[in-house]
């Protein structure tokens, strides 16, 4: 979108782009790379993109710089190019004046104010404008506008440089021949990437050895002055590329261009509405910006006019993160995912930097018992167990991994006895109010169950997608809990909050980890929990759906008799301070039922079995619930709930 944005944009402003579609190399070096280029190729053929993969004397010919006895292969980009950044900029500003933007040049905002009828006083060195809408689009300052409004956004500047070289006669003689500019080029292995610049090149390093910029506040007399270059740094990677290239090594450098630029912890945007602060919109972390922004654009645009962004853009979606990605969490992962920029992120690969950032109090329990350890949404949960004997670690892989037979013990046991795993890491929230019943009959689109009971319950948007599923138990008259992806928690949060009615009959709270659980599951369950509990959890006395209040092993706790596997079994709630208790019971009375240990992995498998979807692997907004296998969570009898005409 954002590549055809700008032919538009010269053909309403006059304005040149400055665009050289010249096409992009990927070069892969090593077997494993090959591999990761043939999903990026399959990706982009999903995404409508034009790309083919080519053998290594295949690329030299479109880049004959390539010393190809060092690669393998590669994978072409015909729509990659590069631009202008002035000329675009002036494009977008024409434009936009064109179609009645202001635009205040030199004009520093020194504070934001929320108004009483929920706009915005934007206060400027030159005057307040009021707004009903305001975008912390700041860029190196993304995170002093957010402090405005008391919000700590996770970014950081990290500075990068790139070097410019003299004449190359092999471009010149390039050019002359073909009468095109040569394509450019990524080198994984080198961590470098490539374009022509005139009749040079220029020469980009996402290193190892990388330095944040400003890691606390960024100083607001900054201006578009450089860093001190330091090649130093780089010379590993430019080491490399010269042997790639050795036609580079020849060349004399012309300038080195250090400055800074901003990251997320995983490298992605973080777009759209922040929760709790109505109006407040945030396009911060774009790294890519010439060749995002247009999407990006797009997306908050039609956000803030029709209440949806259009289509799935979760994976830059400021609601991602929560409260737990802070200062210190947020450089320490942006230093991780810059220095490995340009390296093979592997399914199921778990980084460690910043870890552990939550735990709960079964962390150590879990190490000892030679657990693998992920990171969900900042808490570190179970992934598999290493048997004694085993080192408890992942050698990532594209193929079948270390973990797979002890992953298939696990889901072996639980089928066939009983397993624990823990679910601290699921989403909880309460509902209590008057208007507690009305309001979630009409966010979801499942009958609410009796006191007592769960109902499972998918949530659409008002284009009828899926933008949640969740478990509800009615706890009282006017008393909910709810229960979700972990993941998306900020993301449901900014959903209930903009929806609850305005008399303040509704009150909503997220549980965190003041609410945690274990989960049992398996045919002997119910013999399990008999075990530790005075109560009668029989067939008729616990059903299907069933929420009970009982003491097990002397802890009061919550009993959904519910499992994401699919198997007989119940998830067990208590606060905090029980939950070691519990787990030690649990362990100790399940030696005599054959209890095996399980994970975040094998639960996974063993849902996927019974055909349960998850959220954001199966479940996404871009599907609705007939599509995604679910209407028997659909009570269509209701005529109130959000999304229900457009899903139909």
């Amino acid at each position: 979108y954002t590549i055809g944005l700008y032919d538009e944009l010269e053909r309403i402003s006059g304005q040149s782009c400055g665009l050289h579609r010249t096409g992009g190399l990927l070069l892969a070096d090593t077997p494993e790379r090959m591999e990761w280029l043939k999903m990026a190729h399959g990706r982009a053929r999903y995404l409508g993109l034009e790309t083919e993969l080519l053998t290594p004397k295949e690329a030299k010919k479109l880049l004959p710089l390539i010393e190809e006895r060092y690669f393998v292969g590669a994978m072409l980009d015909a729509a990659d190019g590069n631009l202008d950044p002035s000329g675009t900029t002036h494009a977008y500003a024409k434009s936009a004046r064109i179609g009645g933007a202001e635009i205040y040049l030199q004009t520093r905002v020194t504070a934001l104010e929320r108004r009483a009828g929920g706009t915005w006083k934007v206060i400027t060195d030159k005057g307040t404008i009021h707004a009903e809408h305001v975008v912390n689009c700041g860029g190196l300052w993304a995170r002093e506008i957010g402090r405005m409004v008391g919000l700590e956004l996770p970014v950081l500047a990290m500075e990068h440089m790139y070097l410019v070289t003299d004449e190359m006669p092999e471009v010149v003689e390039f050019n002359r021949t073909h009468g095109h500019e040569l394509p450019h080029a990524i080198d994984f292995k080198a961590e470098i990437y490539m374009r022509q610049e005139r009749s040079g090149m220029l020469l980009g390093t996402y290193e190892k050895a990388c330095v944040p910029w400003q890691p606390r506040q960024t100083p607001w007399d900054f201006g578009n002055e450089l860093l001190p270059p330091d090649l130093e740094r780089i010379a590993p990677s430019l080491e490399l590329g010269y042997r790639h290239f050795p036609a580079m090594e020849r060349a004399g450098i012309k300038r080195v261009v250090n400055g800074p630029f901003t990251f997320s912890p995983d490298g992605n945007p973080l777009v759209g509405p922040v929760q709790g602060l109505p109006g407040y919109w945030c396009a911060c972390a774009v790294m890519a910006g010439f060749s995002q922004g247009g999407g990006v654009g797009l997306a908050l645009s039609q956000w803030m006019v029709n209440g949806d962004p259009g289509f799935d853009v979760w994976a830059m979606d400021v609601a991602r993160y929560g409260e737990w990605a802070t200062r210190r969490y947020t450089n320490a992962k942006v230093r991780e995912n810059y220095a490995r920029r340009f390296s093979i992120r592997f399914p199921n690969e778990e980084l460690p930097a910043a870890r552990p950032q939550q735990t709960t109090a079964l962390y150590d329990l879990m190490l000892a018992q030679g657990a693998v350890m992920g990171d969900s949404w900042g808490l570190e949960a179970p992934l598999w167990f290493a048997p004694r004997g085993v080192e408890p670690r992942d050698v990532v892989s594209f193929h079948r991994s270390n973990d797979f037979a002890h992953v298939k013990a696990e889901c072996h046991g639980v089928r066939n006895a009983v397993g624990v795993t823990e679910i601290a890491n699921f989403a909880k929230y309460e509902f209590e109010g008057a208007g507690a019943e009305g309001y979630l009959s009409r966010l979801m689109t499942n009958r609410m169950p009796r006191e007592g009971r769960l109902v499972l319950t998918p949530m659409l948007n008002e284009g009828g997608k899926l933008i949640g599923d969740f478990t509800i138990a009615k706890a009282a008259a006017d008393r909910f809990l709810v229960w979700g992806s972990s993941q998306a928690q900020i993301y449901h949060m900014r959903w209930f909050e903009q929806h609850l009615p305005r008399d303040g009959s509704v009150r909503v709270r997220r549980f965190g980890l003041g609410l945690v659980g274990l989960s049992i599951a398996g045919p002997r369950s119910r013999e399990l929990l008999a075990h530790l509990t005075d109560a009668d959890v029989s067939d008729g006395a616990l059903r299907f759906l069933d929420h009970r209040s009982l003491d097990v092993a002397n802890t009061p706790a919550l009993i959904n008799r519910v499992t994401y596997t699919g198997d007989l079994g119940y998830e067990i709630w208590v606060a905090p301070e029980y939950l070691r208790r519990l787990y030690l019971a649990i362990a100790d009375a399940g030696r005599d039922f054959g209890l095996v240990q399980f994970g975040m992995r094998a639960l996974l498998s063993l849902r996927l079995e019974k055909n349960f979807p998850t959220w954001y692997r199966e479940l996404r907004p871009i599907y609705g619930p007939f599509e995604a296998a679910l209407e028997r969570f659909v009570d269509l009898s209701k005529s109130d709930f959000i999304g229900r005409e457009a899903a139909l």
